[in-house]
C-alpha cells in the first residue's frame, strides 16, 4: 500500500513533472479532482480505477473528509493510490489534510510537488513575480475569505506596506473588497494589478488595469473563477514580456480528425502554436481478423524485390506479425523498402530500416513514379496497407510489369467519438478550422457532421493535408481553404497558422 499526493500542475498537461507522470503511470488508483485533463488521466494505466472527487463553487463530488478516508480505504486494499491534484498539493490544496490523515492512519506516502498555478498562470500571462527592478519576494494569499468576518487571518496593513508582489488565489468573488481593503491599509490606488484566467491552458485570458479599477475592468471583461489576482509593478511587464496568448493561433478552436492512434502528434502541433485543439478522430484502426496471408508473406520475404510502406500504421502491423513469427528486422536483409513520406520513414527507421526510396510528394502517385524510374518489369513487391485503399499504387506498378501482392495488414473504422463537443463548438461559433489527414478522415467526418451543419459556417475553414484530400473534399462538395505545398502534419499546421496570420 501506498499513497502519492502528486501536484498535476496548473492546466497544461506539459507541466506535470517527470516523477509525477512516472507514478501516475503506475498506480492502481486515480483520485482526481476538477482540474485534472483528459490528456493527464491518459497517463494512468486503462485497467486503473478512477475516481473523482472535484470540487468547485456550490458543487462538491466528495467532502474533504470523505476524501481522506478514500486514500486510506484504498490504500489499505494494498493498492498503490495516485492522488491527482491541481497546482502543488501542499499550496491552498489541502495536501497536507491528507497527508496528516495518512499519517494517523500508518499509510506510506510521498508528495511530489506540482508546478503551482499562483506561479505559471502570471508567467504565461508576461508577469514575472520577481525582477530586480521591481520586487524581491512574494507572498501568495488565499483570497477565499469570508470578508463579512470581523477579524481578518491577513494583516492587510503589512501586505499594503510590503513590497512584495502579491498573489491571490480564489479570490475572485472577493476581488472588490481585497481591493478596498489594500487601499485602505494605504496601497495606491494606482498599483498596477492584474487577472489571469484559466492560466496556462488554451482557455487562458489576462487582464492588466490598477488596483482601484480591476473589480470593475473584471466586471466589464467577463473575468470569474479561476483567476489569479496580481499585485505590484511587475505587472508592467506583462505588454512586454507576455508570450502565451501571443502564439498564432492562440485562441483558435481546432479539430484534428485523424486515428486516435496518429492524433496526438497532430494535436501536440497545433497546441504548441497554441491552439485550442478537439480530438474528433474519425476513424479507428483495427486488426485484421485474419492474419494468415501477411503471415505467410512475412515468413517468405526473400521472394520480394520490394516492401512498399504507404502510412504509419502500416508498419506497425507488419511489424507485430515479425514478431508473431518470431522474425525481426533481419527478415527484410535483401529487400529494398520505400515509404510513402517522412513519418512513414521514420517508423520504418524504428525497427532499425532505413528506408531506400522516399518520394518528394508523399502521395501513392509520387511512390509510384519514383519506383518506375527506378524499373519495376520482373520485380515482385509487398503492400502491406489498409484493407480500403486506393488502387493507384498497385495498378501503376503492375502496368509497368510488377507482380503486386497487396495484403490487407490493419482496416480503418469509421467513429464519431467526440462528435458531441465539435457540435457545442460549431453551435457556439467557437470553433476555426477542421483538419483532415486523408480521404477517409474527410468522409468520415461528414458522415457523423452532416455537411449541411458545415455549410451553415463558412467561417469554419477545412484544411486538406494533400491533394488526393482536397479532392475528396471537392467531390464531396466542399473546397479546402488550406492546402500545404509538403503533404505532412508539420507543413500542414504551419499553413494553418500562416492562413490565420493573413
Amino acid at each position: 500500500m501506498y499513497v502519492y499526493l502528486i501536484g498535476a500542475g496548473p492546466g497544461d498537461p506539459g507541466l506535470l513533472t517527470c516523477k509525477g507522470r512516472k507514478v501516475l503511470s503506475e498506480a492502481d488508483v486515480v483520485v482526481y479532482d476538477y482540474l485534472a485533463s483528459d490528456e493527464l488521466l491518459s497517463i494512468a494505466r486503462p485497467d486503473a480505477e478512477f475516481i473523482y472527487v472535484g470540487k468547485i463553487a456550490g458543487n462538491h463530488a466528495m467532502k474533504q473528509g470523505d476524501i481522506n478516508k478514500l486514500l486510506v480505504a484504498k490504500a489499505k486494499e494494498g493498492k498503490v493510490v495516485a492522488r491527482l491534484k491541481g497546482g502543488d498539493p501542499y499550496i491552498f490544496g489541502r495536501g497536507g489534510e491528507e497527508a496528516e490523515e495518512l499519517v494517523d492512519a500508518g499509510v506510506p506516502f510521498e508528495e511530489v510537488p506540482g508546478i503551482s498555478s499562483s506561479i505559471a498562470g502570471p508567467a504565461y500571462a508576461g508577469i514575472p513575480l520577481t525582477h530586480r527592478a521591481f520586487s524581491s519576494s512574494v507572498t501568495i494569499i488565499t483570497g477565499h475569505e469570508d470578508p463579512t468576518k470581523p477579524d481578518s487571518v491577513h494583516n492587510w496593513d503589512a501586505l499594503a506596506r510590503s513590497a512584495s508582489t502579491l498573489v491571490f488565489l480564489m479570490g475572485m468573488k472577493n476581488l472588490p473588497d481585497i481591493a478596498a481593503k489594500l487601499m485602505a491599509a494605504g496601497m495606491s490606488a494606482d498599483t498596477p494589478a492584474a487577472l489571469v484566467h484559466w492560466g496556462t491552458t488554451d482557455k487562458q485570458r489576462s487582464l492588466a488595469s490598477t488596483l482601484a479599477d480591476l473589480p470593475d475592468a473584471a466586471v466589464r471583461e467577463g473575468f470569474t473563477n479561476p483567476s489569479i489576482i496580481v499585485v505590484g509593478d511587475v505587472v508592467k511587464l506583462r505588454d512586454r514580456l507576455g508570450w502565451f496568448e501571443k502564439k498564432p493561433l492562440f485562441g483558435r478552436t481546432v479539430v484534428v480528425t485523424r486515428a486516435r492512434e496518429q492524433a496526438s502528434d497532430s494535436a501536440r502541433l497545433f497546441a504548441e502554436r497554441g491552439a485550442r485543439v478537439i480530438q474528433f478522430p474519425t476513424i479507428k484502426i483495427a486488426p485484421m481478423a485474419d492474419y494468415s496471408e501477411l503471415d505467410e508473406a512475412v515468413k517468405n520475404m526473400a521472394r520480394y524485390g520490394w516492401v512498399v510502406f504507404t502510412s504509419v500504421n502500416g508498419v506497425r502491423f507488419f511489424r507485430e506479425r515479425l514478431d508473431a513469427c518470431g522474425l525481426d528486422a533481419r527478415a527484410l536483409g535483401g529487400v529494398k523498402v520505400a515509404a510513402i513520406g517522412p513519418a512513414t520513414a521514420k517508423a520504418i527507421e524504428a525497427m532499425g530500416i532505413r528506408p531506400d526510396l522516399v518520394p518528394s510528394s508523399y502521395v501513392a502517385e509520387g511512390v509510384a513514379e519514383a519506383m518506375l524510374a527506378l524499373g519495376m518489369e520482373g520485380k515482385r513487391v509487398l503492400l502491406p496497407r489498409a484493407k480500403e485503399a486506393r488502387e493507384v499504387l498497385p495498378e501503376a506498378l503492375r502496368a509497368a510489369g510488377a507482380e503486386v501482392d497487396v495484403i490487407a495488414a490493419y482496416e480503418n473504422i469509421p467513429s464519431d467519438e467526440n462528435r458531441q463537443k465539435v457540435m457545442e463548438a460549431l453551435e457556439a461559433g467557437e470553433l476555426d478550422c477542421v483538419t483532415f489527414g486523408s480521404s477517409s478522415t474527410v468522409r468520415n467526418f461528414l458522415a457523423a457532421i452532416p455537411a449541411e451543419v458545415i455549410k451553415a459556417h463558412p467561417e469554419v475553414k477545412l484544411a486538406a493535408i494533400g491533394p488526393v484530400t482536397a479532392e475528396t473534399m471537392r467531390e464531396l462538395g466542399f473546397e479546402p481553404h488550406i492546402q500545404p505545398e509538403k503533404f505532412s502534419i508539420p507543413a500542414l499546421a504551419d499553413a494553418v497558422c500562416a492562413a490565420f496570420a493573413k
